[in-house]
């Protein structure tokens, strides 16, 4: 094999093997069947994906994924680095674009994935790196909605009360802490780390991808319906660590929303009614809030846009045109949005949402 290569589905049939194991997903309007050779891998997924999987699945999914578990063979490709984005410095895949597709190889894991073309494919050590398969599949869904149009946001999202609320902030600001908060409240979960959205006749949309909160265990030790997410070792070994230590711990629990909060507790889409900003800072201060304009803090866009990466087919042209500052801009012209600035108090952001909501649309009076 070499890069004069030009044809996907002959490098997918390098891979081919039996795949008896399979999973039939729902997600929105988007129906994956996957497929994979390991009986553990299967088991896993159908646990983390246990909102939406479906037991009778459609004549023609609309796409299907299969993931291999087992030992990459050598390629002879030469790969191009995915060099870092701003602010990052680890440089962690490689890919190569063939005319009908991608072949990403991750360099920590050796895990390789190919895509394009209605072929979808995972391969090596599976069992050990499910996160990366389940983000795979996750990807496939993203590409489905960015073809409809849809943009993507860096952002969690709930309903509380009937009203969607995207929560977005700069890297490490909460938002998944908040968005639990606010399901201690009553809210149901719809995304915790990209949302998608696209403004509609008389509303924006928002949905949500299928991929859990991993929160860190300060989040966890703070909020009772969390308890069970981290096993007693760990809760007695942290139970000491000040705010800001375990702030800083750099260890991380999925939370099955169904397992912690009840079952229902999760919808993957709603109208977009508000979008929070978080741009605090760990100080004694209270917070602050105020309605803020996109077109005016492109600051906060910026924290609020996201790209899809490699994992996007290479030949597709709508998110090349739709990834622009003043297209998300006048996607959300209509929604309010609110940010929260000077300490971090996740009980008063909490409050001061509910004020938000409760004010209508006047999108320029302070909330506190």
């Amino acid at each position: 094999m070499n890069n004069k290569l030009e044809d996907i589905q002959s490098v997918s049939g390098t891979f081919e093997t039996e795949t008896p194991f399979a999973l039939h997903l729902q997600f929105d309007d988007c129906q994956i069947d996957f497929a994979t050779n390991s009986k553990q891998l299967q088991q896993d997924l159908e646990h983390y994906f246990k909102p939406f999987i479906t037991q009778e699945p459609g004549s023609f999914p609309h796409m299907t994924v299969q993931a291999i578990e087992g030992k990459v063979p050598d390629l002879d490709i030469e790969f191009v680095i995915k060099q870092p984005d701003p602010g990052k410095t680890k440089i962690k895949e490689e890919y190569i674009d063939f005319p009908e597709g991608r072949m990403v190889r991750k360099l920590l894991t050796g895990m390789l994935f190919l895509f394009g073309k209605g072929q979808n494919l995972a391969m090596g050590p599976c069992v050990q790196n499910s996160n990366q398969v389940i983000n795979f599949i996750n990807n496939r869904f993203i590409e489905w909605k960015l073809n409809q149009e849809f943009l993507l946001a860096h952002a969690a999202g709930i309903v509380w009360n009937g009203k969607g609320i995207a929560m977005a902030g700069f890297s490490g600001m909460g938002k998944s802490t908040l968005a639990l908060h606010l399901m201690s409240q009553g809210a149901k979960f719809v995304s915790n780390d990209r949302l998608l959205f696209k403004k509609n006749t008389d509303e924006v949309a928002m949905v949500g991808v299928a991929k859990l909160p991993r929160i860190n265990p300060g989040t966890i030790l703070n909020n009772l319906q969390l308890s069970k997410v981290m096993p007693s070792e760990d809760k007695k070994k942290f139970a000491n660590l000040s705010g800001n230590d375990l702030w800083d711990l750099e260890q991380k629990y999925d939370v099955f929303i169904d397992e912690c909060f009840g079952p229902g507790k999760s919808v993957l889409s709603s109208p977009m009614d508000l979008i929070v900003m978080l741009n605090w800072h760990r100080n004694d201060n209270n917070i602050k809030t105020h309605f803020v304009n996109f077109a005016d803090r492109r600051d906060l866009l910026s924290a609020f846009m996201k790209s899809p990466g490699l994992f996007y087919e290479p030949d597709a042209t709508l998110l090349q045109n739709g990834l622009t500052e003043e297209n998300y801009i006048a996607q959300l012209k209509e929604v309010r949005v609110l940010e929260i600035f000077g300490g971090v108090n996740f009980d008063q952001a909490v409050t001061a949402i509910a004020n938000a909501m409760n004010q209508g649309s006047n999108k320029n009076k302070s909330v506190q």
